[in-house]
């Protein structure tokens, strides 16, 4: 047992390490191909592409993103509506879509469009059109993205619709066909500066610079004018090798430019300097950075400075900056989140708590990762009082823990080696599991084992059958947890956690 336990030890080490960093994001590339996507669709009127601050219950718009759950249609929604006489504008409908694709409910959008398509009352246009053929691929692959361009009139086939087809295969990594198809768009004159920015982007996410510097070239060859889009792909490109050189002269030339420079260049050449292994340049980046924050992204610039700041081991920077933007990040919780974890990394658990306690009493959204967070740091300690105290506060406040919450204890309990803890605390995790989440597989693994040892097989039964009634405990999985076991049964100590689950994966 005590094997057992030591093995699943060294599997929580990189566990914690992931579940206490992955909240916050920074992405590669500074746009992602469903906002390059929404480029080739027609804006609306200012006055019309808007989204209602509040809607009362009766509204359209409240009955179709808040009153409808995700397994229902809309349809029957927008054919009651329309039997009893009420008004709908063509407009109205692209408002709520739009809004229904920026929460992802792709399927419920598509099925506004797919409404739209058999009713009467509307013109298709070739926005519409274009927007479909993105939700179509968003629900349901590729293929029947093809199979739905297919079918579009040539009067429709527009430039917007050839962009979003672009998009789709930019999207599936599609090489070939994306290239096509921006030799069509190129063909019928509709290859501007967003059609390259997708296909650069392509480029970026497949790693291939060659090719990224050629259609940057080729640019500039056609007198086609780069936007930030373009220079930030190809930043973010050169900083992911990192080519420092080159990143550095074209950060030159963005600084040039006032329409091409903000704050975020900055973040995205300290990631670079820093993979480079220069601490020195990624901290005069980030103060660059810091002088530029403002407007609407000024959250997310916070975030990823405090983030940043915490993987350079900079504790001071770490408060400084937390400190001068506090009113700005007071009301979010992913501010907090980085910054509480970034505590936690460096090994400041006093200031956690701290800023922990700051979320609890300034009364923001509540958000069970906070909390969350900080319970992993306690039993990453050895804890568990404090992480239980956490869980009975939140429990007498009326919030309910959830899977993950329960699961990081009982994770504390194997560290632990408090087997009957940890195995009753596995089942309030999966008892509080909601659809997608899944038990950690060393902590599931080391509970299994703890009963087998103990020749308990109705516990051990009893645990499994929870697992099948969520659905958590498909045939793979106890195929894998039934030869992890076996592995560690016969395997000597000598063997590592990675072989270990390298075996495992076979």
């Amino acid at each position: 047992m005590v094997k057992v336990i030591q093995q699943s030890v060294r599997g929580l080490k990189s566990w914690w390490k992931f579940s206490s960093t992955s909240y916050v994001r920074v992405s590669s590339y500074s746009t992602e191909p469903e906002t390059l996507a929404s480029l080739f669709i027609p804006k609306k009127d200012k006055g019309s592409d808007t989204t209602p601050a509040s809607s009362p219950k009766d509204t359209l718009y409240h009955k179709l993103l808040y009153s409808t759950s995700s397994s229902a249609s809309v349809i029957p929604v927008l054919d009651q509506w329309v039997s009893e006489e009420k008004p709908l504008k063509h407009e109205d409908l692209q408002i709520i879509a739009k809004q229904l694709r920026a929460y992802r409910r792709f399927n419920h959008a598509l099925q506004i469009y797919e409404w739209i398509n058999k009713s009467k009352h509307f013109d298709i246009l070739s926005g519409d059109v274009a927007v479909q053929l993105d939700l179509v691929s968003k629900s349901h692959g590729v293929k029947a993205a093809e199979k739905y361009f297919a079918s579009i009139p040539d009067n429709l086939r527009t430039y917007r619709v050839y962009g979003a087809l672009l998009n789709v295969y930019a999207d599936a990594k599609c090489l070939k066909k994306a290239e096509d198809t921006m030799q069509k768009l190129k063909e019928l004159g509709y290859a501007g500066t967003v059609a390259y920015n997708v296909l650069m982007t392509l480029y970026a996410k497949m790693g291939d610079l060659d090719k990224l510097n050629s259609l940057m070239l080729e640019m500039e060859d056609k007198g086609i004018v780069g936007n930030v889009i373009t220079y930030n792909i190809l930043l973010n490109a050169y900083a992911s090798v990192p080519d420092v050189e080159e990143m550095e002269k074209l950060l030159m030339k963005m600084e040039a430019d006032p329409l091409l420079i903000d704050w975020s260049p900055y973040t995205v050449a300290a990631k670079g300097y820093l993979k480079a292994g220069d601490i020195e340049k990624a901290s005069a980046a980030l103060k660059k950075c810091e002088h530029l924050i403002r407007g609407k992204r000024a959250t997310l610039a916070v975030d990823i400075l405090l983030t940043l700041y915490a993987s350079m081991g900079k504790k001071d920077d770490l408060y400084r900056v937390w400190d001068k933007y506090k009113r700005r990040a007071k009301y979010n919780n992913s501010s907090y989140h980085c910054m509480i974890s970034g505590l936690e990394k460096l090994g400041d658990l006093d200031g956690a708590e701290k800023i922990f306690a700051e979320w609890e009493a300034n009364r923001v959204h509540f958000d069970m990762k906070i909390p969350n967070l900080l319970i992993t740091a306690y039993c990453k300690k050895g804890h568990m009082e404090k992480a239980i105290s956490i869980i009975d506060e939140l429990l007498e406040s009326g919030k309910q823990p959830n899977g993950s919450t329960w699961n990081r204890l009982a994770l504390g309990y194997c560290v632990q080696n408090e087997m009957e803890k940890a195995v009753e605390t596995m089942k309030k995790a999966i008892l509080a599991s909601r659809p997608g989440w899944k038990p950690h597989f060393h902590s599931l693994a080391s509970c299994v084992k703890y009963l087998q040892s103990k020749g308990d097989t109705q516990r051990e039964g009893e645990l499994k059958d929870l697992l099948r009634v969520r659905g958590l405990f498909p045939e793979e999985v106890e195929r894998g947890l039934k030869k992890y076991i076996e592995i560690g049964n016969r395997m000597s100590e000598a063997l590592d956690e990675t072989n270990l689950e390298e075996a495992c994966l076979q």
